[in-house]
């Protein structure tokens, strides 16, 4: 098992002429932890990852993954990361299994190893397919194989699950959580607010280069102290009645029941089950989507 890599990352400061894309970003994420970087499009996630993988040098600020500067590309540092790009792009006409012992050579890596990669990812029965005959959710497993068969410390995985649909998300969901269960340290750039939610031991939620909110995402949804949602089966309650009740702060009738909306979901599911209505109700709390559209806004990016 891996024992993961600490990564600081002090005053990061990215410019391109007069733009500032990072502003002073400042983080620590501890070994073995699942960290995430969250923000809209041109918030500088990508530009900030791509200082901490060492892929540039940053105009001001240090990073340290443990007492190594990533951007001086030290070999002893590099056997040690793995780095699962944004776009990822395959040796043409080669096989998964050709791209895996060709990725593993290159850091020394024995044979068997791609077996093993292959087994990790689920993609076994496409070993012998060229690459450009694999699905998408297909490519990005075999781009967070080839991102793992030197054994890294650290994985840095940008937006690894963007345009797969909803099962090749959650199927690769369940290989970043053998990832980081495995021990190793693994930092996230996503879109996704219910997949940071899902993996993310913490969070950082960026915008204009700059990070707004730093925490687990359960405490950054109740900072937020947002009401909870109630709503009830057709015809189960009048909207007197509901306006009626303790702690009911407001009551919508919609096509789909009654909505109530409360900030003390327990004295009124009481009361609810007081008048047996709990029949086919759904309860709907603030999620970390809410959290992130209260502090970067809802306007499109570009």
């Amino acid at each position: 098992m891996s024992t993961g890599a600490q990564i600081t990352a002090s005053g990061l400061v990215m410019t391109y002429g007069d733009v500032r894309a990072v502003d002073g970003v400042s983080f620590t994420v501890a070994p073995g932890e699942f960290f995430g970087l969250l923000g809209p499009n041109g918030a500088g996630k990508t530009t900030t990852l791509e200082m901490v993988e060492g892929l540039r040098k940053p105009r001001a600020g240090t990073v340290r993954i443990d007492e190594h500067e990533p951007w001086k590309r030290e070999p002893a540092l590099q056997r040690r990361m793995g780095v699962q790009l944004q776009s990822s792009s395959f040796f043409e006409r080669l096989t998964a299994r050709e791209q895996l012992d060709t990725f593993g050579a290159l850091y020394g890596v024995a044979a068997g190893r791609t077996d093993e990669m292959l087994e990790q990812v689920g993609l076994v029965d496409k070993a012998d397919n060229r690459t450009e005959d694999l699905s998408g959710g297909q490519k990005q497993r075999l781009s967070i194989a080839c991102a793992l068969v030197h054994d890294p410390d650290v994985v840095f995985l940008d937006e690894p699950t963007a345009a797969l649909d909803p099962q090749a998300r959650r199927n690769l969901w369940d290989v970043l959580r053998d990832i980081n269960d495995s021990g190793r340290t693994v930092i996230l750039t996503t879109h996704y607010m219910d997949e940071a939610e899902a993996l993310c031991d913490r969070v950082a939620i960026m915008d204009a280069g700059r990070i707004l909110e730093l925490d687990t995402p359960a405490a950054l949804v109740r900072g937020l102290d947002a009401p909870v949602r109630i709503t009830l089966a057709p015809g189960t309650l009048g909207v007197e009645e509901a306006r009626g009740m303790t702690a009911v702060e407001q009551v919508a009738d919609e096509d789909s029941g009654l909505t109530i909306t409360t900030r003390d979901p327990a004295r009124v599911l009481t009361e609810l089950a007081h008048r047996d209505a709990l029949a086919g109700l759904s309860v709907k709390g603030a999620s970390l989507e809410d959290v992130f559209l209260e502090l970067t806004g809802r306007e499109y990016r570009a």
